[in-house]
């Protein structure tokens, strides 16, 4: 039997609106009104593929604070109760990727192996196409609350993650060589 094969990232989302493009009367610039707040949502997500290569899944965790060692464990071990057998997880050099409790984390479940990706090289990383989704679901909202933002953000990642056709997207799009 094969391993699952989990690519990591981690994104934030602020309360101070994403502007994309958009549609408005000609000559009308459109103004997207707001309040200044720092408040965010950190999230932390993982696209695995199933050791035949034929199904993917999406899993992931919001947090109000940043991630750090703590949350990356808490994400691992999400993902351990829901994959069976030995699963890869690939991610970044960041700094939470590593140390001590990531170390502890896999010395308590050697089914569990941790990959990095070359330092700088986003692009290789298929989880990144879940951010990008998510970030251009959420564009030019205007939220006044973490809850007006953890609403409509809960709804793109299920919604990316209910569709096998966005998760192989992501997949093809990114500069992984053997997809």
């Amino acid at each position: 039997m094969g391993a699952h094969l989990v690519f990591i990232d981690e994104s934030g989302f602020l309360l101070l609106p994403s502007v994309r493009k958009t549609w408005a009367p000609r000559g009308q610039t459109p103004i997207l009104r707001h309040k200044t707040r720092r408040d965010k949502i950190s999230a932390i997500s993982g696209v695995s593929v199933s050791p035949q290569r034929r199904h993917l899944n999406l899993y992931f965790e919001l947090f109000p604070t940043n991630i750090g060692h703590v949350e990356a464990c808490l994400f691992l071990d999400q993902l351990l109760r829901h994959l069976r057998g030995p699963v890869i997880a690939v991610w970044d050099n960041a700094s939470i990727h590593k140390g001590d409790p990531i170390r502890a984390m896999c010395r308590r479940h050697p089914r569990l192996h941790l990959e990095l990706f070359p330092s700088y090289a986003p692009e290789l990383n298929p989880d990144e196409g879940v951010w990008k989704l998510a970030k251009e679901e959420l564009a030019n909202g205007r939220p006044d609350s973490i809850e007006d933002l953890a609403v409509p953000l809960l709804s793109a990642l299920e919604r990316i993650a209910r569709s096998q056709a966005l998760l192989r997207s992501c997949i093809r799009h990114s500069d992984l060589p053997f997809f």
